[in-house]
């Protein structure tokens, strides 16, 4: 009598590759990280891949070109901006102390990881099928809105200005901390933040001009008298 054969479970066999693909690719994009920090922002394929003790048609077969591994990176890099600015800003009550502890938190992370910086976000000859610095500062910018919204209802206020509000600090703060950056920190981070948080907070504070409730923002404006 013949045994009956079961059935391959194609499915299962192709989710569990699918799952050692992705963790295969993160351990590379860890790796490939450590690379950019190490060699500089123009560390190419070959260098990766012996930083990451394979060889390149390994790496390859993981990523199809530096334009897919750059853009798991600049994921990663963004992942990692937001880990370094949330926890600063949560741990201050003052919304202007918030708005202070966000951008010293960004310009500390960049100055600390310049070499990741300059890899995302002036990576020459990369064919960009995905803005990942506009994924970035999505992702940023995402955080310090919920953030944001969630102090606003507290004191029972609209909750529509949390997200320009929170793309005008990234957008405005990755501006100059990049020409900060290419002029070599020209001044120190703590100038150039206290700066930069005054400029922000006279904006932020003529939210209440435009309030929907009696009173509006005055309370965000107490710190400015």
């Amino acid at each position: 009598m013949k045994s009956e054969q079961k059935p391959v479970n194609t499915d299962a066999r192709r989710e569990r590759w699918a799952g050692h693909r992705e963790q295969r690719r993160s351990e590379l994009t860890d790796a490939a990280i450590d690379a950019i920090r190490q060699h500089g922002p123009e560390v190419g394929m070959e260098a990766i891949a012996a930083h990451a003790g394979v060889s390149k048609p390994v790496l390859y077969r993981y990523f199809a070109d530096k334009s897919e591994l750059w853009l798991a990176v600049g994921q990663r890099s963004g992942a990692l901006v937001l880990d370094a600015i949330v926890p600063a800003v949560a741990a201050v009550r003052e919304e202007r102390a918030a708005i202070g502890a966000a951008i010293d938190a960004y310009l500390t992370h960049i100055a600390a990881d310049t070499n990741l910086y300059q890899f995302v976000v002036h990576q020459p000859d990369i064919a960009r099928h995905r803005d990942v610095v506009a994924d970035v500062v999505d992702t940023v910018a995402s955080g310090l809105a919920r953030i944001f919204g969630d102090r606003l209802r507290a004191r029972g206020l609209d909750s529509g200005a949390a997200l320009p509000w929170a793309y005008g600090v990234v957008g405005y703060v990755q501006a100059v901390g990049d020409w900060w950056l290419r002029q070599q920190q020209p001044i120190s981070r703590e100038a150039l933040g206290d700066y930069l948080t005054t400029f922000l907070w006279g904006g932020v504070a003529g939210i209440q001009h435009a309030a929907d409730v009696p009173g509006g923002l005055a309370a965000f404006g107490q710190e400015t008298t």
